[in-house]
């Protein structure tokens, strides 16, 4: 079956070719060593603490609770994206190996009621440290190592039988206030949370596991969802609430940063808020594989002052990721700016991450000293002059970039 290059780099690995399995991620798939270290069907470690809720056969998921077989020292690394800027991938892979995964078959409905047993996955979830934890499976681990679009790599997996906390969560107040609060929406939780500085990767988990939300209406949401729903609601009330109301910059800004083979030049343009992602994946990179010798894709999404009315299906999660990156950053710096976010991802990036990888090198490159310039085409002309790709196919691309150039100012448009 041939496969168009462009529909796989917007598919990311959703099916949309209609395959029982993903040809580019199943090509990455492999066979590690991590469970060696079981002996029997039994394991005590250190959860990060994290868990997985899948996606198939949804609304019947399961959810696992990810733990190293043995007592880790830090075992927050394994777990933790913000401190994995700047290592190698194949370390990043490493962590991810050594969590495995033991999973339960769940109704996503069962949060609103859960079992002894969702509810001491629920404990370890929500807290904020590492957590001891005992495991019995009903066989040993299958030694499979998993890739997805949005998620980071997946390890070994098995069915669990049971699990027991050997030691107490240590749960934030905020946190336990909120499970307990019967009547709090999720997103009233989820941005009272963040205000507290708990972090996004913290937020998806408690998501994950249903602890958030009207009693009667809280889910298990599966990871790939929470990931997305965590960035975007976010990074859409930091715009609305915050970022709308500033002064706008005064000068156009290029931050840069680079990370496992994706290269990310930030526009920042003195206007109101507007934002836009250009994501170029080059030939025989990840989503590209199927992608002829020369053939170049370039996925797009944008949105006006006014928001998107739906989701960003062409970039998908990398742009919530990015969008949240570059709110904060404003609202740091309590100003306001049209955003053109320029992703060029090498031929050397095989293997798909997760979109952490988006969010932690654009938050990286809002970190560095940018680079100042007078006017548009200086700062375009500059951008250009560092991507593989020719800057027309990306002007060819952009909608802000052509609305710039045919109107005096992007404030006409309200």
């Amino acid at each position: 079956m041939s496969i168009p290059a462009s529909l796989c780099i917007k598919c990311k690995g959703r099916l949309w070719c209609r395959l029982p399995k993903c040809p580019i991620l199943e090509k990455f798939e492999t066979h590690k060593r991590q469970v060696s270290l079981i002996k029997g069907k039994e394991f005590s470690g250190t959860s990060p603490p994290s868990v997985f809720v899948s996606w198939h056969n949804y609304p019947n998921v399961t959810i696992a609770p990810l733990s190293p077989p043995v007592a880790e020292k830090d075992a927050d690394l394994l777990d933790n994206p913000q401190r994995w800027f700047g290592l190698p991938g194949q370390e990043i892979i490493r962590f991810r190996e050594s969590l495995i995964r033991s999973y339960k078959k769940a109704s996503i409905y069962s949060a609103s009621n859960p079992s002894r047993e969702l509810s001491e996955i629920q404990a370890l979830v929500m807290s904020s440290k590492p957590v001891q934890a005992e495991f019995v499976l009903e066989k040993a681990p299958a030694p499979r190592l998993s890739f997805h679009d949005t998620v980071a790599p997946l390890g070994p997996t098995a069915k669990l039988e049971r699990m027991h906390l050997a030691e107490n969560p240590s749960i934030p107040k905020k946190v336990e206030y909120f499970y307990n609060d019967i009547d709090a929406k999720a997103l009233e939780a989820v941005l009272s949370l963040y205000s507290k500085n708990l972090p996004v990767h913290f937020l998806h988990k408690l998501l994950s596991a249903g602890t958030l939300g009207v009693k009667k209406q809280r889910r298990l949401v599966p990871t790939r969802y929470s990931i997305t729903a965590i960035d975007s609601n976010v990074s859409e009330y930091l715009v609305n609430e915050k970022v709308k109301h500033c002064q706008e910059i005064s000068e156009f800004m290029v931050f840069h940063s680079e990370f496992l083979h994706n290269n990310f030049y930030v526009l920042l343009i003195p206007s109101k808020w507007n934002f836009e992602v250009l994501e170029c994946w080059l030939p025989g990179g990840g989503w590209a594989a199927f992608a002829g010798k020369n053939e170049i894709n370039i996925a797009q999404d944008h949105e006006s002052y006014t928001g998107r009315k739906n989701y960003a299906g062409n970039v998908g999660g990398a742009y919530y990721a990015a969008r949240l990156a570059v709110a904060e950053y404003l609202c740091s710096s309590n100003r306001q700016a049209t955003a053109i976010v320029f992703r060029e991802i090498g031929s050397e990036n095989v293997m798909p991450l997760g979109v952490w990888v988006i969010r932690e090198t654009v938050r990286n490159a809002l970190t560095q000293k940018p680079i100042g310039f007078s006017g548009l085409n200086l700062a375009v002309s500059y951008i250009g002059a560092k991507l593989k790709v020719p800057m027309p196919q990306y002007k060819q691309k952009s909608v802000l970039l052509d609305l710039i150039k045919h109107q005096k100012r992007i404030s006409e448009w309200y």
